[in-house]
């Protein structure tokens, strides 16, 4: 698999991987997955990753968090039974941390990085076509969609609204589309030495760490590619009060993302904040200035009608909780937006921005050259 041109430093690839590659006919990769409660879907999505049809070798790393339910107990029952499986641990449970200690923990002879999530089940030729998507394409990451699908009738209606133009935006790894170049893709598909050469995830965003990893990835010159032949399976939150943190959350680091990469911010981004400034704005004035009350009304009975016409096959109750799930995701995310402090992520360097070493290729913004070592959890 052909490199980007870079300085020969630390991280380059060691020279016994390329005959191992030709040898097997097809790169080795490694699945990364940061875990942390998910009791639920852990096992379905590890045995998605095991039985990809493809014909190199595969490793997956569970990067565990600390659970609070039998996460790690299923966690050792994968290690007993899978020699493919490995953990490490990640006692601040934080995702980007989860991510790059599991990249640290992936055999020398790994060129191909894939990203999963615990409840994100991969269909049995994505890895396989992520492969040729890199090699086709040149690109850095590939990715495609996200496609929701939920269990329970409230994370049916979740499903459908995270993927209708409605709910998320044009955003083309929610709702599909034609392949090309991105800004950013779901989850992805990486070049090792392309996450290398970045450092891996910039452990400072707790969310939003692929979005930014990607906006990176193409200031230095590399390609994210969107394919919609790539989908995996994701299952949405159970609970109404776990969406709305969910939401607030993505849009307090988008804000974050904002500040750290100026000119980032596009009209989708701002749709949530207004919305909420509208609806919130015209509920008070409306007391003072009748006229004002069209603002909520006319929001609430857009995102109604919108949510008991939805396109799929939802039954009746599924579209009334669109009712509620459509208003939920987009106040919640305008509001995660617009409270976000600037104390939320540490003090950045403006003038300097992500630090670089002295060759002039961005430095490690995580800890992908600290050790990391594999193991069954206790």
């Amino acid at each position: 698999m052909s490199s980007p041109d870079r300085p020969h430093d630390q991280h380059d690839e060691e020279p016994h991987r390329a005959p191992q590659r030709a040898a097997q006919g097809a790169p080795a990769v490694g699945v990364v997955m940061p875990i942390l409660n998910e009791e639920r879907h852990l096992e379905e999505a590890v045995a998605a990753v095991l039985g990809q049809r493809y014909a190199g070798s595969v490793t997956v790393v569970l990067a565990l968090g600390p659970s609070t339910d039998r996460t790690d107990e299923i966690a050792a029952d994968l290690v007993r039974r899978e020699p493919r499986v490995r953990t490490v641990r990640n006692p601040s449970g934080r995702t980007p941390e989860a991510l790059n200690a599991a990249l640290a923990a992936l055999p020398d002879d790994v060129e191909v990085v894939v990203r999963v999530d615990g409840h994100g089940i991969l269909e049995p030729d994505y890895v396989r076509t992520a492969c040729e998507l890199l090699e086709q394409t040149g690109a850095a990451n590939v990715g495609g969609v996200m496609h929701a699908e939920g269990v329970t009738t409230f994370e049916r209606a979740v499903a459908a609204a995270m993927t209708s133009r409605l709910g998320v935006g044009n955003a083309a790894f929610h709702t599909g589309g034609a392949s090309g170049p991105a800004d950013t893709v779901y989850l992805g598909v990486f070049r090792r030495e392309w996450l290398r050469r970045m450092g891996g995830y910039d452990e400072r965003f707790t969310r939003a760490q692929d979005w930014e990893l990607n906006h990176r990835i193409r200031e230095a010159g590399g390609l994210v590619w969107f394919s919609p032949e790539l989908r995996v399976t994701y299952r949405p939150r159970p609970t109404l009060a776990t969406l709305a943190r969910q939401y607030r959350d993505y849009g307090r680091w988008r804000r974050v993302v904002a500040r750290e990469h100026r000119g980032t911010i596009n009209l989708r981004y701002l749709a949530p904040p207004t919305a909420l400034v509208l609806v919130a704005g015209g509920a008070v004035a409306g007391f003072l200035w009748a006229p004002a009350w069209v603002l909520p009304a006319g929001y609430l009975s857009v995102t109604t009608l919108g949510g008991l016409t939805m396109k799929g096959r939802l039954d009746w109750r599924e579209r009334l909780l669109e009712t509620v799930v459509l208003p939920t995701m987009h106040l919640s995310w305008g509001w995660g937006f617009l409270s976000s402090p600037r104390d939320l992520m540490p003090e950045l360097d403006h003038e300097h921005g992500v630090p670089h070493d002295g060759a002039g290729s961005p430095a490690t913004p995580g800890s992908l050259d600290s050790p990391a070592t594999p193991g069954s959890v206790a």
